[in-house]
């Protein structure tokens, strides 16, 4: 290697030590914003106002602030595109690399999106644009859980006992709730895992419920999950709109507390 090569090789190298990079893979995220949103009864739930944000763009900003996250496609209804764009320039997101139509089904959108990405990619973050409580450490938390396993999900622990049924809600058995977790987005993949998962699944016309069954699907049995908390609920009902506001009064009474000590 020529002698200048070497300097601004290791001046490279310096530069994300003290920045931190080097410990990030190439991390995109896909955020998925084309729901219908039949049960908050026709109003569209990611333009609904929570402290004065609407919700998408609360979720975009979380994985603007995200350290590892180089790049935001964001997925949505098309009459929603041009809206979605002026919330961007509102608020001064720089890392948006596309805002494209959704598909059909979720995860049509999400293989949409992630068509868009850049070839670089190594891993994807993908998230419902709904689950806007999502926070840059909640993000942090569950990448470097993916960079370890391949795959990682964002999580929570249920506390209330299990009942297994059969059709006619009759108890079947009690389930171990130690062994029990509700999922929750971002699910992070490596590129060339979700690559393959999403194939497949396309390919032989299986649909699931979120991304971490088409993982499941091909076998791959180590996604990690990643305690996220409560907190990062989904607006999926009217009701969901002041839990969420109690949640974010919470967090603004923790910094009030935090700062006075």
């Amino acid at each position: 290697m020529p002698k200048f090569d070497k300097i601004a090789h290791g001046t490279a190298d310096v530069i994300r030590k003290v920045t931190g990079r080097e410990k990030y893979k190439y991390t995109a995220a896909v955020i998925l914003a084309a729901g219908s949103s039949t049960r908050m009864g026709g109003t569209d739930k990611q333009f609904l106002e929570l402290d004065g944000m609407p919700v998408i763009a609360r979720s975009v900003k979380a994985f603007e602030d995200a350290p590892c996250i180089r790049e935001i496609v964001i997925v949505t209804k098309p009459e929603s595109v041009d809206k979605i764009r002026e919330l961007c320039e509102k608020y001064g997101f720089k890392k948006i690399r596309a805002i494209v139509k959704g598909g059909e089904t979720r995860q049509e959108s999400a293989w949409l999106g992630f068509a868009e990405l850049a070839d670089e990619t190594e891993f994807v973050a993908i998230h419902d644009g709904a689950r806007c409580l999502v926070t840059p450490h909640m993000i942090e938390d569950v990448a470097r859980q993916a960079y370890l396993f391949g795959g990682a999900t964002a999580a929570c622990p249920v506390s209330d006992t299990v009942k297994r049924t059969e059709k006619r809600k009759f108890i079947v058995e009690t389930l171990d709730r130690d062994q029990i977790w509700l999922a929750q987005t971002p699910q992070i993949f490596s590129a060339n895992l979700y690559r393959a998962a999403a194939y497949t699944a396309r390919e032989a016309g299986f649909t699931g419920t979120d991304d971490c069954s088409l993982a499941e699907r091909i076998k791959y049995n180590t996604v990690q999950l990643v305690d996220c908390g409560r907190e990062n609920m989904k607006i999926t009902t009217p009701e969901d709109i002041f839990f969420a506001e109690a949640f974010l009064a919470l967090r603004k009474k923790r910094e009030e507390n935090e700062n006075a000590q």
